[in-house]
C-alpha cells in the first residue's frame, strides 16, 4: 500500500492536469482519452520493465551506479520545477514535441521522469517484482480516471467562468513547483548518499 500512495503521488492526476492543461482544452473528451491511454500504455511497459530489473539494468547494460542516474535525474527535475515556477504552466507545454507524436510526449516526460523511474526501480527491489509490475498499472489506471474526471469537471467549470479557471490553473501550477523541487532535491540527496556509500 506504501509503495501505491508513493507511486500515485508522483503521478498526481491533479499535477499532471497542469502540465496537460493546453492538451485539455484544445481535445474533446474522447480523443484526449485515446491519446492519453497510448501515453500511459507506453509508460507502463517501460515502468514495468524497470520494476522487472531493477538497478542490473544501469550497473550490467549500462555500466554505470544508479546512484549516478538519481543525480542527474534530480538536477534536471529541478531545472524543470525553477522553469515551471517562474514561466508558470505554459513553460511546460514547450517540453511537448510535434502534435502529431503527442502520445509519445505525454509518456516521456511527463509520465517517465527520473522520479517515476527511479520509484519504479526501487520498488521492484522492496517487493516481489510482480507485484510491483501490479502495482505501477494499478497505480496508472486510477490516474487515467482522476485525469478524465478532471477534464470533464473542467470542461463544465470553463464554460462559466474561463477567467477563473486560468487565474487558479496559474497560480496552483506555481505552487506545485516547489513539489516537483522537492522531490528534485530528495533525488539528489539520496543520489548522493548512495555514491557516497559506494566509495
Amino acid at each position: 500500500m506504501d509503495q501505491l500512495l508513493f507511486f500515485f503521488a508522483l503521478l498526481n492526476p491533479f499535477l499532471l492536469s497542469l502540465y496537460l492543461i493546453d492538451l485539455m482544452v484544445a481535445m474533446p473528451s474522447r480523443q484526449f482519452a485515446h491519446v492519453l491511454t497510448r501515453g500511459v500504455i507506453m509508460g507502463g511497459v517501460v515502468f514495468s520493465v524497470f520494476a522487472l530489473t531493477g538497478e542490473s539494468l544501469f550497473t550490467n547494460l549500462l555500466h554505470v551506479n544508479f546512484a549516478s542516474f538519481q543525480i542527474f535525474g534530480g538536477v534536471l527535475f529541478l531545472l524543470v520545477g525553477i522553469r515551471f515556477f517562474f514561466e508558470g504552466v505554459s513553460a511546460l507545454s514547450g517540453l511537448r514535441g510535434d502534435p502529431e507524436h503527442v502520445a509519445g510526449s505525454i509518456a516521456m516526460p511527463f509520465l517517465i521522469g527520473p522520479a517515476t523511474v527511479s520509484a519504479a526501480i526501487l520498488m521492484g527491489a522492496s517487493i516481489p517484482k510482480w507485484h510491483a509490475v501490479g502495482v505501477v498499472w494499478l497505480t496508472l489506471l486510477l490516474m487515467v480516471f482522476g485525469l478524465l474526471l478532471l477534464k470533464f469537471i473542467h470542461d463544465r467549470v470553463r464554460v462559466k467562468s474561463a477567467r477563473l479557471v486560468d487565474r487558479y490553473v496559474e497560480v496552483t501550477g506555481r505552487v506545485s513547483a516547489l513539489v516537483i523541487g522537492t522531490y528534485a532535491v530528495e533525488m539528489l540527496a539520496q543520489g548522493i548518499g548512495r555514491w557516497v556509500a559506494a566509495m
